[in-house]
């Protein structure tokens, strides 16, 4: 359909980009999960296939965190696997977030769980996101948390 205004006719174009480059679906990922590609763990694959292709979201403290874990490594003398997995980690484009520190002590609270995770339980329902993790307490207060919002 076409709308004219005296001579001149109107046409409403809609361009989208290629797929590659429409937003990705958005994922908050705890530590565990990253900790999985980056520092070469068993579920390093299983971690890969589900947050492929997605935007990364997490908060602030994810930095501390897998620091904490490329330390583990090279406790146990894999100084390799620790500065790649860093390496990688600085490659990554992950949107970091600051909490805010009474909600995340009420969801801590109500789901038992520690001040971390519930960071990462906080950010997931900010975001109305899907939250990946392998830490099974965390998923159950995911899964009862997110399914009740809104």
């Amino acid at each position: 359909m076409s709308l004219t205004t005296g001579s001149a006719p109107y046409h409403l174009y809609v361009v989208e980009p290629p797929a590659q480059y429409m937003a990705r679906p958005p994922v908050v990922v705890d530590c565990s999960a990253l900790a999985g590609m980056l520092f070469e763990e068993p579920w390093q694959a299983q971690a890969r296939e589900k947050i492929y292709g997605r935007t990364l979201h997490a908060p602030f403290l994810l930095e501390m965190e897998i620091t904490s874990v490329a330390l583990k490594k090279h406790k146990q003398g894999l100084d390799e696997v620790a500065a790649e997995g860093l390496a990688s980690f600085r490659a990554l484009n992950i949107a970091l977030h600051q909490i805010k520190p009474a909600d995340v002590l009420a969801l801590a609270l109500q789901y038992k769980l520690s001040a971390y995770d519930a960071s990462y339980l906080w950010l997931a329902a900010v975001l109305k996101a899907p939250l990946a993790t392998f830490d099974e307490k965390l998923a159950t207060a995911a899964q009862v948390h997110l399914a009740s919002l809104p």
